[in-house]
């Protein structure tokens, strides 16, 4: 059953300079207790998508559908969301320190969304479920620490006391937009867990917005790449790694250490991406791909499936079996390919 499905997405904003094209045509779904995990470059359209959801970017031109079990959250009334956020849906953000309140202790906040959502849950009984949901993420002494001002946590007690505050009401989607960006490897992979953790005990939906492909592999079930607004490549997570298709992922995956062999030096995606004011006429990517054609420079290319899997879908003019795509690389970069 699906939790939540995106249907051809439109978000522009108007600017003294033009309408910005921000998100164009993204369609996307999610099953519950699964994890989707969006990539691309920053501009790509990323978060606007997910914010558009949560009806987060007042004053946008919005079209399309997002059917949250059933009921499109894009037509909904300000109080119909309110009531749908927090409770049903939860979102975290890349930096904690923004979101939590600073003059307000952490557990003052938690018992405040609580409250919120629960006005007949009394204060007492609220305190103690925000004590066990810092214990649950792993915060020592919560008890203590509960009473504790955003300024005395560290950046990863913040995330971890953020995601408490998004999983106190048992959500059954939760967002979360770039939320280990801002921290070392080491907290990375501690929040991560944490994540994963609650995931499996609540069976939540998640959806993780970030532009670091190490995290989508370690925990994402399937992967959308974005780019100038649009999917680029849709895949389950191990195809979209080892059996990719679109240039554009192929540069991605081209740029980690882990591709490049000992000694080498980092592989970049030469050039910029395009203005979503004025976006090129076909292919978004063309301007940049090493496998650009006319067609490419002219006629914007579908999302089909490729390789043969219904679950593998690319935007791009390429041969859409594995042997044609693998022989134009062949010809393309001059390195065989693998069998």
């Amino acid at each position: 059953m699906t939790l939540l499905e995106v249907r051809d997405l439109h978000v522009s904003f108007p600017t003294i300079d033009g309408l910005v094209q921000a998100v164009r045509g993204v369609s996307f779904s999610i099953e519950p207790g699964h994890t989707l995990g969006i990539v691309g470059e920053s501009g790509s359209g990323k978060s606007v998508s997910t914010q558009t959801i949560m009806g987060l970017t007042r004053g946008a031109e919005i079209s399309g559908q997002a059917l949250f079990n059933g009921k499109d959250l894009l037509t909904m009334t300000e109080s119909e969301l309110r009531a749908v956020r927090g409770a049903q849906i939860a979102m975290i953000f890349q930096d904690p320190l923004s979101s939590l309140h600073p003059y307000y202790r952490v557990g003052w906040q938690i018992i405040e969304m609580i409250q919120a959502h629960e006005p007949h849950t009394s204060k007492t009984v609220a305190k103690k479920r925000a004590v066990d949901l810092l214990k649950l993420v792993g915060i020592a002494q919560p008890d203590r620490r509960v009473d504790d001002f955003p300024h005395q946590f560290s950046g990863g007690m913040r995330q971890r006391a953020m995601i408490a505050m998004a999983m106190a009401l048992n959500p059954a989607l939760l967002v979360a937009d770039e939320p280990t960006t801002a921290l070392d490897v080491t907290v990375q992979a501690q929040v991560l867990r944490v994540v994963e953790r609650l995931q499996s005990e609540f069976g939540t939906a998640v959806i993780l917005i970030t532009h670091d492909l190490g995290v989508i592999a370690e925990v994402a079930d399937d992967v959308i790449v974005m780019y100038a607004g649009k999917v680029m490549e849709a895949a389950p997570r191990d195809p979209l790694f080892y059996t990719n298709h679109h240039p554009y992922t192929e540069g991605l995956l081209a740029s980690l250490p882990a591709y490049s062999g000992a000694g080498e030096r980092l592989k970049s995606i030469a050039g910029q991406p395009p203005s979503l004011i004025n976006p090129p006429p076909g292919c978004p990517f063309n301007p940049r791909c090493l496998y650009v054609m006319d067609r490419c420079r002219s006629q914007v290319p579908p999302l089909e499936q490729v390789y043969g899997d219904p679950n593998h879908r690319s935007a791009c003019w390429l041969p859409h079996t594995k042997a044609e795509r693998d022989s134009r690389h062949d010809q393309v970069m001059g390195v065989a390919v693998a069998p």
